[in-house]
């Protein structure tokens, strides 16, 4: 069986590639989830553990991962709490026989409760401040979001593969071209945007609660793009209920950067691309043993009827253009 891109990564690699840097590891190690690239909390002698992330050969440049580092490093000088990499030797980015990684700080913290509207607000002021920085310069090596690399490109890629079942490969090709014609009228409702550096993939998971407030972990996905991105995977339910929640997001939002209601018309046509692009993620990750490992459901008949019956919700949803009546 291939051990994949990270089949170098044992231990004793892990601790070796963060000592050349003038660590002394105790040996302590404790693989954290992730599956793009590979986390790892590491003991430090003497001081608090620090967490290592080796980043996926071949997915961003070197330039990509310094943008983030960057950006991250902007935000702390701002006093936004999102975690900078740790600056050693003058450097972020640190090599070690064909590896990439960079260290973090250790942060602690829960899950949000975005069931209270005081959460939902104290979330949005920091996306407002984290967009007003976005917002001064657009990422140079970063991609932005858009149809064709979050839509199209995911399609065409499941298109040739092996995962869909041959009586479903005809229904699923139909539906997914039909919620992208969706997605286009969407934006183009939406008009011109501006396109901010973004978290990109700001959900919960991504999200750390102290009783000080958030933080803000994991840009890995930042990317230029619309605003609402940002926003969009805060919000649940039914449409009423989403709408009281982003009006508390943006009660937040609204002090520290203006948001344009048009990018409202793109909420679910966002949706839907995250849809078409998961599926593609873990088509494209296949041959990584953690993929089969944690998505065994994936090349099941079931997944496949389940993603068209959504897609076809989201095409219902994309033509409401629910939100949007609201405001």
């Amino acid at each position: 069986m291939s051990t994949g891109a990270f089949g170098p990564l044992t231990p004793d690699f892990v601790l070796t590639a963060v000592e050349t840097l003038g660590l002394a590891c105790d040996g302590r190690l404790l693989t954290l989830n992730s599956y793009e690239n590979r986390v790892y909390q590491i003991g430090i002698d003497g001081a608090a553990p620090l967490i290592a992330k080796f980043y996926r050969p071949g997915r961003w440049s070197d330039g990509a991962i310094l943008e983030e580092h960057g950006f991250l490093a902007e935000l702390a000088e701002a006093e936004i709490p999102a975690v900078p990499a740790v600056t050693i030797n003058g450097q972020t980015l640190h090599h070690h026989d064909g590896f990439r990684f960079a260290l973090f700080e250790r942060r602690g913290g829960r899950a949000p409760e975005l069931d209270r509207p005081e959460v939902l607000g104290w979330l949005g002021r920091f996306l407002g401040r984290i967009h007003a920085v976005g917002g001064r310069r657009p990422f140079a090596e970063r991609p932005t979001l858009d149809i064709a690399s979050f839509g199209e490109q995911p399609r065409d890629e499941i298109l040739h593969s092996a995962f869909l079942p041959a009586e479903l490969r005809e229904p699923w090709h139909t539906v997914v071209d039909q919620a992208l014609a969706s997605v286009r009228r969407c934006y183009e409702r939406a008009g011109a945007l501006p396109q901010l550096r973004l978290h990109g993939d700001c959900h919960a998971g991504n999200v750390l609660w102290t009783d000080a407030g958030p933080h803000f972990v994991d840009f890995d996905d930042a990317r230029n793009g619309p605003a609402v991105q940002d926003l969009w995977m805060l919000l649940s339910g039914d449409t009423p209920a989403m709408a009281r929640q982003l009006d508390h997001v943006l009660e937040g939002y609204e002090q520290f950067a203006d948001f344009d209601t048009k990018s409202l018309h793109l909420v679910e046509a966002l949706r839907t691309l995250r849809l078409i692009h998961y599926a593609g993620w873990i088509a494209k990750r296949w041959s990584d043993p953690a993929f089969p490992a944690a998505f065994g459901w994936f090349d099941t008949p079931r997944y496949w009827q389940d993603q068209i019956l959504a897609l076809r919700e989201q095409i219902a949803l994309m033509d409401e253009s629910p939100l949007v009546q609201q405001f």
